[in-house]
C-alpha cells in the first residue's frame, strides 16, 4: 500500500494491480514462460549466494494482440512485485530539459521500489524521434541516452520488460547485449497454442 501510495504521488509511472493465475493466464508461449519462471529463481537467496545476478529485463518484439502486454502483467503475479508501468511519451515535456528529468524522477522512484517489474509498453513509438531525426527538437534522444544509462548504471532490482511491435524502429543501442537478459518474438499463436488461448 505504501509504494503504491509513493507512485500515486510522484505521477511519473503508473501502478498496475496484479491478474489472477499469473503466467498460467497466459495461454501459449511456453518457452517464454518457462525461461521467466528459471529467471525469476535469481531472486532467490540461493542464486544470491551463488554469485547469480538479479534479472535485468527481456525484450519482447512481435505482432500486435500477441499476448506481450498480457504477459507483462502476468510476471507480476508469478513473481508476487508489483507492476509499474512508464509511459515514456507521457513523461515528455515542451520545456528543454524537464523530458529527461522527469525520466531521471521515474527511475528514482523505482530504484526506490527495490523489487519490481517495469513495463516500457510500445517502446519504439516513445524513441521514433531518435533513430528518425531530430523532429522533436532531441527530447527523443535525450530519453533514449537517459534510458540507456540508467539500464547500464542501475543498481536496483528491478526487471525491464520492454514491448514492441516493430523491431527495425527501435535504435541498435537499445538491442545491445547487456541491456536485457534476453529479446523474444512473439508471433502469432500456433494452432495447439490457440487452443490454449481459448481455455
Amino acid at each position: 500500500r505504501e509504494k503504491k501510495r509513493v507512485i500515486t504521488r510522484e505521477r511519473v509511472l503508473e501502478w498496475y494491480d496484479p491478474i489472477s493465475g499469473g503466467l498460467g493466464a497466459v495461454g501459449g508461449l511456453e518457452m517464454l514462460k518457462e525461461w521467466l519462471v528459471l529467471r525469476g529463481e535469481a531472486y532467490s537467496q540461493e542464486a544470491r549466494e551463488y554469485g547469480l545476478p538479479p534479472p535485468r529485463g527481456a525484450l519482447l518484439v512481435g505482432v500486435p494482440g500477441c499476448g506481450k502486454s498480457h504477459t507483462a502483467k502476468a510476471i507480476s503475479t508469478a513473481w508476487q512485485v508489483p507492476l509499474l508501468k512508464m509511459d515514456m511519451g507521457a513523461l515528455k515535456s515542451k520545456f528543454v530539459g524537464e523530458s529527461e528529468a522527469n525520466m531521471r524522477r521515474a527511475f528514482r522512484v523505482v530504484e526506490a521500489i527495490g523489487r519490481c517489474v517495469l513495463w516500457i509498453d510500445e517502446i519504439e513509438k516513445s524513441l521514433a524521434g531518435a533513430t528518425q531525426g531530430a523532429a522533436d527538437g532531441g527530447v527523443s534522444s535525450d530519453a533514449l541516452g537517459a534510458l540507456l544509462s540508467w539500464m547500464q548504471e542501475r543498481q536496483g532490482e528491478a526487471f525491464v520488460l520492454a514491448t514492441a511491435n516493430d523491431v527495425s524502429q527501435l535504435p541498435p543501442e537499445l538491442l545491445r547485449k547487456g541491456r536485457f537478459d534476453e529479446l523474444w518474438f512473439v508471433d502469432v499463436p500456433t494452432p495447439t497454442e490457440r487452443v490454449a488461448v481459448l481455455k
